[in-house]
């Protein structure tokens, strides 16, 4: 006989203790002497809520994985192209963790997110941190200011040219000055340096919003692939 949860509306078992969706402890009725009292019998002493966590086990698999996935993610690092693929395994393998760590053992999606979220700032501020200290080290220490230079003055180039292309297609008007003022703007050190801050908060905006999912997701599988241990 199966019955729906209260909570999720998720298919479980009668005499089943959890819903092993998100947690929740159902009621569970005895039929001996013709009477129906609610039996707390397989009830453990203290129930956790399946939202909540216990963060000091979440803080220390958000930290263990969090360096690593950083030092992928960061511009110093070859494989930093899978950044967001870093960023989303380490996120659903600290929920994975953090639950062998838990009895019972059971997560529900939003706080699987949780500890994804925090997995990816402290990832974020390790792959942005590593990133503007290689490029002050490519620049100062390794004193390839100049190619860094170069290469912005290329692709500034490219975005104007690009730029007149898309407003003359418009039929947008445009003003040269304007443009000029514009480009020697991105051209000084103050522009550089904003658009590669700017470039390096997005690309970490990014990488958090993947390591949410991924803790939504991993919360998500681990809930479908074990019951709640009791």
């Amino acid at each position: 006989m199966e019955m729906t949860c209260t909570r999720c509306h998720q298919p479980i078992l009668a005499e089943t203790c959890y819903c092993p969706a998100c947690g929740l402890p159902q009621l569970v009725y005895s039929t001996e002497a013709g009477s129906v009292p609610p039996s707390t019998e397989h009830w453990p002493e203290k129930a956790r809520d399946a939202s909540s966590i216990d963060w000091r086990s979440g803080m220390r698999v958000s930290l263990a994985l969090a360096v690593p996935a950083g030092l992928l993610s960061s511009g110093i690092s070859p494989l930093n192209a899978l950044g967001i693929f870093w960023m989303a395994a380490a996120a659903a393998w600290a929920v994975t963790l953090y639950m062998r760590s838990q009895r019972p053992a059971w997560i529900t999606v939003g706080a699987g997110a949780r500890i994804g979220l925090v997995t990816g700032l402290i990832a974020g501020w390790v792959a942005f941190g590593i990133s503007g200290a290689g490029l002050f080290a490519t620049r100062v220490f390794l004193h390839q200011g100049g190619q860094i230079d170069s290469a912005w003055r290329e692709f500034v180039q490219k975005d104007q040219d690009l730029s007149q292309q898309w407003l003359k297609q418009m039929s947008v008007p445009t003003e040269a000055a304007q443009l000029t003022a514009q480009k020697n703007w991105m051209l000084s050190p103050e522009g550089h340096a904003g658009f590669q801050t700017m470039g390096l908060v997005w690309d970490c905006a990014l990488l958090v919003l993947f390591a949410a999912g991924g803790g939504a997701l991993g919360a998500r599988m681990m809930a479908r692939r074990r019951r709640p241990e009791i």
